[in-house]
């Protein structure tokens, strides 16, 4: 039986986590590396017990592919089954790979909810597999010298080779004047608002989505729509709450749309009028055990100067035909500063200290799947102490 289902990279990034059972933190991935890392040697047992938990995992690519699970499973059986997921993963994904696994990782996790229920495997059969998921890989493009076009900073593709075309965003929407047969267009945006409380260890305090489905239509006359929505989806305390759904905590509707399909089927009914309109806003469960779509390293010391040196790096996990817009990170300082020095990866991004110095805001425009974006950041707080107060790291004018 297994609990949790990880893959990490080869510096403890956790790409894919997956808790089939709901027992246990979402911190098992860092105690995991840490007891790997801090045994002597190359190579780490297969089976591990640390902190009460019962780890089992094979190496594969510079992946770390394992899982929890009790005391009294067969090990063999799950060593058996992560080999499977290997091989499964190379045949959907073409190489194993850290690039590889973060570009398919809706693909992965589609994956995992057919071979695994509950903690018990149910099928790792690539036939079975192939006709119940319908997610397509994405291939990743290998690195070459002599193609430098498409690189950007820390090595990230720039938009350039990801976007369209620019004749497709002068192509008109509504067909010319005179022409009645022109092509009938319909625009669905799923646009999420992501907020997380992150502790000093990296370890999610609370995360808050909150989404809109967007619809534009540019069809004339009245012509109804019918969209299905995935039938994970939950709402409130109904008895399908629990594992492998999508909680929703809160749920609104357009009054344009007709919900007597909705309750059993997914299904909304819709007959739109020119224009856009929001046919749905919701707001997932705070339990929810996703993959955040960032992984913020920040490093932190203090200069002899009497300056607090903050170095961020911010990668984004999303694939990389996807982006992020108006990402905003909110920090705060351990003590209220009176001058900021930065420097950013790009002249989009700004900077600044908030609440009277007390946080440090670093906003950014936009921000490419795949992509990681640095920034350093020379803080210098108040030089007038307390009377009495000694501080050794502040140098006298």
């Amino acid at each position: 039986m297994i609990s949790q289902l990880f893959i990490l990279s080869s510096k403890g990034d956790r790409l894919v986590y997956r808790n089939f059972r709901g027992d246990g933190g979402d911190d098992v991935t860092d105690a995991f590396y840490r007891a790997v890392t801090s045994l002597p040697g190359d190579q780490a047992p297969v089976f591990m017990a640390r902190e009460g938990q019962h780890f089992v995992h094979v190496r594969h690519g510079g992946l770390y592919v394992g899982a929890t699970t009790t005391a009294d499973t067969s090990p063999f059986v799950l060593v058996e089954f992560l080999n499977r997921l290997v091989t499964l993963l190379r045949e959907h994904c073409g190489t194993l790979s850290e690039k590889s696994v973060s570009v398919n990782v809706a693909l992965v996790q589609e994956l995992l909810g057919e071979m695994v229920d509950f903690g018990y495997v149910q099928t790792t059969a690539t036939e079975v597999l192939r006709s119940a998921t319908h997610g397509e890989p994405e291939t990743t493009k290998a690195f070459s010298l002599l193609d430098l076009r498409s690189v950007g900073l820390f090595g990230a593709e720039t938009q350039q080779s990801r976007v369209a075309p620019g004749s497709v965003t002068n192509r008109p929407v509504l067909p010319p004047r005179g022409e009645q047969g022109g092509r009938r267009e319909v625009f669905v945006d799923v646009v999420e608002r992501l907020t997380v409380v992150i502790a000093a260890n990296g370890t999610p305090l609370k995360v808050d989505v909150q989404g809109e489905i967007r619809l534009k239509s540019f069809v004339p006359g009245a012509c109804e729509l019918r969209m299905g929505l995935t039938e994970e989806l939950s709402v409130g305390t109904e008895e399908q709450c629990g594992y492998g759904r999508l909680p929703l905590a809160a749920v609104a509707f357009h009054s344009s749309v007709d919900l007597e399909e909705f309750e059993q089927e997914r299904v909304l009914r819709v007959t739109p009028g020119p224009g856009e309109v929001t046919l749905m806003r919701y707001q997932l469960a705070e339990d929810v055990a996703v993959p955040l779509p960032f992984r913020l390293l920040p490093s932190v010391e203090w200069e002899p100067a009497g300056r607090l040196r903050i170095h961020l790096k911010l990668r984004c996990d999303l694939p990389p035909k996807n982006h992020a817009i108006n990402v905003v990170l909110q920090l705060p300082l351990p003590r209220e500063a009176s001058s900021l020095a930065q420097e950013l990866s790009s002249p989009e991004q700004t900077a600044e200290l908030q609440g009277g110095g007390r946080s440090l805001r670093w906003a950014i425009p936009r921000c490419q799947g795949g992509a990681q974006l640095g920034a350093v950041f020379r803080v210098r707080r108040p030089l007038v102490l307390p009377l009495g107060v000694y501080d050794p790291n502040v140098t006298p004018m």
